[in-house]
């Protein structure tokens, strides 16, 4: 506990940005060493005294540490700085997608295989940050292009959700994911979509 008090959180409450996840990844990979060597040289212990005793095994009783003294502190700073990287991705920018998997990926781990962390603490912002992303996407799209090209701009858009899905998401964000998009990107609009479509019809027609 005094380590992840008086090492850990001091080298992160200095960090910024993608330089702040960098060394949430590394003190994370760190403490997991650590706990390894921690249940490995308290093998008996953990086996015996604590399983009669009904206890939290060492493992459990390390991951909850860090979740306490480093995690709760941290997170809101980390999930803006995730949705931050996740948002310029969608405007075409290069991110650092190992990065931004690896953090996400500390959720899971945290909890101990469990989606808790990460729909409680992550998910739920990501979610409502992409809705507030496309509403204000589509809005622009809808004015500038047409139909078909609106349409093509949405099959695009979906396509690279579900790459983010496979590259750094977690399995289970992908339907409400999509939904979100769909929903932003087609059923908002759905009957400005039906008119810009036959109004185009109509001109084509004419001007055969």
């Amino acid at each position: 506990m005094f380590y992840s008090h008086c090492q850990v959180l001091p080298f992160l409450r200095e960090k910024k940005d993608e330089n702040l996840l960098q060394e949430l990844v590394t003190r994370w990979n760190m403490h997991k060493v650590l706990t390894r060597w921690l249940v490995r040289f308290f093998h008996y212990l953990d086996r015996y005294f604590i399983g009669i005793r009904k206890l939290p095994t060492l493992n459990a009783t390390s991951l909850l540490t860090f979740y306490k003294l480093v995690y709760v502190e941290m997170n809101d700073q980390v999930r803006e700085v995730l949705i931050s990287m996740i948002d310029r991705e969608r405007e075409g920018e290069q991110i650092d997608q190992a990065l931004v998997k690896n953090v996400l990926d500390i959720y899971v781990e945290i909890a101990e295989g469990s989606m808790t962390y990460y729909a409680k603490d992550f998910e739920e912002a990501m979610l409502k940050d992409t809705a507030s992303f496309y509403s204000k996407k589509a809005s622009i799209w809808i004015a500038s292009l047409s139909y078909g090209d609106y349409m093509r701009k949405v099959e695009e858009c979906i396509k690279k959700e579900e790459d983010r899905v496979s590259c750094y998401f977690q399995s289970r964000s992908r339907h409400k994911l999509l939904e979100v998009v769909e929903h932003e990107l087609r059923s908002v609009h759905a009957t400005k979509l039906e008119e810009k479509k036959q109004l185009e019809c109509e001109v084509a027609s004419t001007n055969e």
